[in-house]
């Protein structure tokens, strides 16, 4: 069993001189089978652990290809998109920060819708972290590979940002919800203890959830490696397995329930009731009008691009027009961190006083 072992390294060498002479990921794999097999007639039957150690070893070596299609060979498009993306990601950091400085400088904004819109830029800051920054190093350098565990750490990044804003939306419609169809006893349901729990319990929800998501797609030995996107999110990684998926799909549906179905419908139920107390009262209709508003477009905005996401790399990966579907990709990770604080900057006029004030006359 030692000299088999010393074997395997040997071929495993083989493997990365093939991968440098950019021999296909499946042929290599092939050969490397081929190669235990004819170790199991020499030696007698493998050790199913470093059988094991040599398909984990194989999948952690892959390097995965984004599939830049037509982005790849226009000049025009590249330089187009690389301008985007670093306008796009320093307008997300300085808006973004201004809202969260802001809110947490001045005392008066130490309240529960502000400290959730303040938790929500912060979490749009992560997300966009995620994928624009790489995307704009790889635009530079003309790099279409990423490392596979490099590629899991995206998933993980790119799935907890959008579970975690899905949830942090949930949280604010009924947060609203209490305000305007309860507001006697707002103050007292609604503290700033209540506020933080709710936030942190989104942020761990979030966070437990998608780490089983991850660990489940990571188990995964791959057969090919070439991802239908720009960036790596967990139906890309997961159609390249060698293996059966079942459990994955299972895990992966109950995640899409949960996030555009339980709390899509838990959003659409609070702002149901706010819709039929604001037909009581012009008064409660102004005040729902300032501070649901921004609310509404952002959920929108982020639901839209999600179910596109869901549905098309699903059913029609390719049907699509290419720049349309790089568009859409990137949509849920661009538009909603450089919205949010756009609208809850201009439109909460306790933000926005504040931030002309610092603006202006330097004031806190």
């Amino acid at each position: 069993m030692a000299k088999y072992s010393k074997v395997s390294r040997a071929d495993l060498e083989v493997l990365c001189q093939a991968k440098k002479l950019e021999i296909s990921y499946t042929a290599t794999r092939s050969k490397m089978k081929k190669a235990l097999r004819a170790l199991d007639v020499q030696y007698g039957s493998a050790d199913e652990e470093a059988d094991s150690d040599l398909e984990e070893t194989l999948t952690s070596h892959l390097e995965l290809i984004y599939w830049l299609d037509n982005f790849s060979v226009s000049l025009h498009s590249r330089y187009v998109m690389l301008t985007f993306t670093l306008v796009g990601f320093m307008m997300i950091v300085l808006s973004n920060c201004t809202v969260i400085t802001t809110i947490l400088l001045h005392k008066s904004l130490h309240e529960p819708m502000y400290i959730f819109i303040s938790a929500l830029c912060v979490n749009g800051l992560y997300g966009s972290s995620a994928v624009l920054p790489s995307l704009f190093i790889n635009l530079i350098y003309k790099i279409q590979n990423i490392s596979y565990k490099s590629c899991i750490i995206q998933v993980f990044c790119i799935h907890t940002y959008t579970f975690c804003e899905i949830t942090m939306l949930a949280v604010m419609a009924y947060d609203r919800y209490v305000c305007i169809c309860n507001p006697l006893r707002y103050v007292s349901i609604m503290t700033l203890t209540a506020a933080l729990k709710l936030m942190f319990a989104a942020w761990i929800h979030s966070l437990i959830l998608i780490t089983i998501h991850v660990i489940l797609t990571s188990r995964l030995p791959l057969c090919d490696n070439v991802i239908l996107k720009i960036y790596c999110d967990n139906w890309s990684v997961v159609r390249l397995s060698c293996i059966d998926t079942t459990v994955n799909n299972i895990f992966g549906l109950f995640v899409t329930i949960v996030g555009l179905g339980v709390k899509p419908f838990l959003i659409v139920l609070s702002y149901f009731r706010i819709l039929k107390e604001c037909a009581k009262s012009k008064v409660v209709r102004d005040k729902a009008m300032q501070t649901c508003a921004p609310q509404l477009i952002s959920i929108i905005i982020f639901v839209t691009g999600c179910i596109f996401e869901v549905l098309l790399y699903r059913f029609v990966p390719t049907r699509v027009p290419y720049g349309f579907r790089v568009f859409m990709s990137v949509e849920g990770l661009v538009l909603p961190p450089l919205v949010n604080p756009l609208l809850y900057g201009l439109k909460m006029k306790a933000i926005k006083v504040k931030i002309v004030q610092k603006i202006l006359h330097g004031k806190t």
